[in-house]
């Protein structure tokens, strides 16, 4: 898919306040969308698409029973069918996240409902809707100059800063749309899970993306967390295995998980291992991953930020290991009672 907003347009935004009603809070609606300037406009605009971008995980909109039950994607389907409707469905969605606000976790917060035109998907320019939810206030100076600087202090929230947010495309409406998710706290623990499937109903679309992005996860998790309590493998050994997963993913353009296995970890039974906890990990996470798929290089650049080849040793230093692991050597040094690693290299740059 490709996505571009350099010509997008806010061409209307309804804003609520959406409290926790576990906890007693309410839920206020407006009735009208809020008026903006022209520039205005363009900061929000900016500041809410900047976030949805080939890296995003995408989505789709389902139900257990009939895709017409889910009321999220009912309300962006009138609304993109008929734009003056907008207004009542960004209601009806400020409602709908109040009934789904029920966990004690869930912070209450200002959901703002937006309606984009010219966004440009594939090659096609249409309108879309974002839902974006703020939760989290911070201080700001408010400067004016008249005669003189006046400085006030306020609290409000940064229009770049928000906490949660969806974006619901026009394209493939009749599985669901294609659903861009973001979430600042990434998209685990509860009130990730409360978003995405309580309030928004959305499940994962089955792409190279996603594919590239839960498989890499599986594989660190195996290398960092499950393979050091079945094997005494020393940190180096699971940075070398990290490494090799990456490189893997980078050097292929599609996956196939018996040579993956082969060409990571090669001993047999650290494979078995792999395959034993692969099952366990995708039941618990109720996903499922075929056995070969194409990889997705924008997937496999965002995991790059979190698989670590760095080597922490107290806080005095950090080794970051890219390559052969045969050339860093473990020791204990009886004399100072210290561990300590001899690196062999052949220049210094």
């Amino acid at each position: 898919m490709q996505i571009k907003f350099s010509e997008a347009v806010l061409k209307a935004v309804s804003v609520h306040y959406v409290g926790n009603k576990c906890n007693g809070q309410e839920v206020r609606t407006t009735d009208t969308p809020i008026a903006l300037t022209i520039d205005e406009s363009k900061v929000i605009k900016e500041a809410f698409l900047g976030k949805f971008n080939l890296e995003s995980d995408k989505y789709s909109f389902s139900h257990g029973a009939a895709l017409s039950f889910n009321e999220v994607y009912t309300f962006c389907l009138e609304s993109l069918a008929d734009e003056t409707v907008f207004q009542k469905n960004a209601i009806n969605i400020a409602k709908h996240l109040y009934e789904n606000s029920t966990h004690p976790k869930i912070k209450p917060g200002e959901l703002y409902v937006c309606y984009f035109g010219n966004c440009l998907v594939n090659g096609a320019f249409v309108d879309a809707m974002g839902i974006i939810k703020t939760e989290n206030k911070s201080n700001f100076l408010d400067i004016t100059d008249e005669n003189s600087l006046s400085v006030k202090l306020r609290i409000g929230a940064d229009v770049s800063k928000f906490d949660k947010a969806c974006l619901v495309l026009p394209t493939n409406a009749e599985n669901g749309f294609d659903v861009l998710i973001y979430d600042s706290n990434g998209n685990r623990g509860e009130e990730a899970a409360f978003w995405r499937e309580g309030f928004l109903g959305v499940t994962p679309q089955a792409t190279g993306f996603y594919h590239t992005n839960q498989f890499l996860g599986l594989a660190k998790e195996f290398i960092t967390a499950q393979l050091p309590q079945e094997y005494d493998i020393e940190k180096t050994g699971q940075i070398d295995l990290l490494n090799k997963s990456m490189e893997y993913f980078k050097a292929n353009e599609s996956f196939d998980k018996e040579q993956f296995a082969e060409n990571v970890f090669e001993d047999k039974r650290i494979i078995k291992a792999f395959k034993s906890f692969e099952d366990s990990y995708t039941e618990m996470n109720e996903i499922e991953l075929p056995d070969n798929f194409d990889i997705s290089t924008q997937a496999v650049k965002k995991q790059v930020r979190v698989f670590k080849s760095v080597l922490k040793l107290d806080k005095n230093f950090h080794v970051y290991i890219h390559g052969d692991k045969s050339l860093i050597e473990k020791g204990f040094d009886e004399r100072t009672g210290k561990n300590f690693y001899k690196i062999y290299f052949d220049e210094e740059e």
